[in-house]
């Protein structure tokens, strides 16, 4: 169980580290003129680490109910539920104040996300990946019947009316950064990948290959799709695209893919090098990733800013701000957890969530 949860561990260690490098990229609007691949390279990192992120949270959710879930206790089950929800409703709190400083934050749509999760706690692992494709199906209806451009300037990728109660809603489940539909289908494929049991080889392998055929294949078809296909009109304009906004089929299947090759990848690297030096830097790491997305912003991009770095930058500069940020984080993240338990903002929803 050690090896198992260091490899989830380290997973997550990689999607903050994934996600500072795309959001630091963003914010800089960062380019490359003379080095465009370099640039498709680190673009194709957009979604895909929040992606990882949220797919290990529904793993969480899974090991978190297992007792529970596998004795059949209808009382343990209640009350894994009922932990999970109060663990919603503080990031669900929290993420609507980041949001006034980081308008792209993702803590209020997990709070959503695990609301569904915790109705979903008792739910087999087919029923889990069905409903996970039925969220991909529901945003696709929704794209067919709303307007997905509604409340966005695109050039600065501002919202107008997130405070009103229907742009709210229409940004919390169908067009923000995040959505409900489809990205809780990220949360419930991690809990059914969360019921699998990666202590064995052969199904660590199966996932990884799974997922790599899966990442592939998606990749394959949208630049195929990019390079052949007729451009729509609206939201179909970025079918082949492999951003998240919008979040279409082929990107979700895509980052999807990658994530379970990834968490395989993980797994067997936590039980092949478990007693590696590098390696506990790397868990502490994922084990604060709840604060260190925060410091990302508040931190990392503050002292950018009042050092006038933020706007404008080269590609490079962003890339190399971010892994300096990143460095800083995991020896902080190292040198915090051999002297506590958890980190600031974890101990905090440990105190507000009983």
């Amino acid at each position: 169980m050690k090896q198992r949860i260091a490899g989830f561990d380290l997973a997550r260690a990689l999607a903050v580290i994934g996600m500072v490098i795309v959001n630091f990229k963003v914010v800089m609007h960062a380019s490359a003129p003379d080095a465009p691949w370099w640039l498709a390279i680190f673009d194709a990192l957009d979604g895909r680490a929040s992606a990882l992120f949220v797919i290990l949270a529904g793993v969480g959710l899974s090991l978190l109910s297992k007792r529970a879930r596998e004795a059949g206790e209808a009382a343990a089950l209640r009350a894994a539920r009922a932990g999970i929800l109060k663990r919603a409703a503080f990031l669900f709190g929290a993420g609507l104040l980041y949001v006034q400083v980081w308008p792209a934050d993702i803590l209020h749509y997990y709070g959503a996300y695990m609301v569904i999760g915790a109705l979903a706690l008792s739910w087999r692992s087919g029923a889990l990946v069905a409903a996970a494709l039925a969220m991909v199906a529901g945003f696709v209806v929704l794209a067919a019947t709303l307007d997905y451009g509604a409340g966005w300037n695109w050039e600065t990728l501002a919202y107008t009316g997130f405070w009103t109660p229907a742009g709210f809603a229409r940004n919390l489940f169908f067009n923000g950064f995040h959505p409900v539909f489809p990205w809780t289908g990220f949360l419930l494929l991690g809990m059914a990948l969360g019921r699998a049991d990666m202590q064995s080889r052969t199904v660590l392998y199966r996932i990884f290959i799974s997922g790599l055929l899966m990442g592939i294949v998606a990749e394959l078809a949208m630049t195929a799709g990019v390079l052949l296909g007729a451009p729509g009109s609206g939201v179909w304009s970025h079918l082949w695209s492999s951003g998240p906004l919008p979040p279409l089929p082929l990107y979700w299947i895509a980052a999807a893919g990658d994530a379970m090759a990834v968490i395989a990848a993980c797994v067997w690297a936590g039980r092949r090098w478990h007693d590696a030096r590098w390696l506990a830097p790397l868990v502490h790491t994922g084990q604060l990733a709840l604060t260190l997305y925060i410091a990302h912003v508040v931190i990392g991009m503050g002292v950018l800013e009042a050092l006038g770095l933020l706007g404008g930058r080269t590609l490079a500069f962003a890339v190399g701000s971010a892994l300096v940020f990143s460095a800083g984080a995991v020896l902080g993240a190292h040198l915090w957890r051999r002297r506590f338990a958890l980190g600031p903002v974890e101990w905090l929803m440990r105190r507000c969530t009983g």
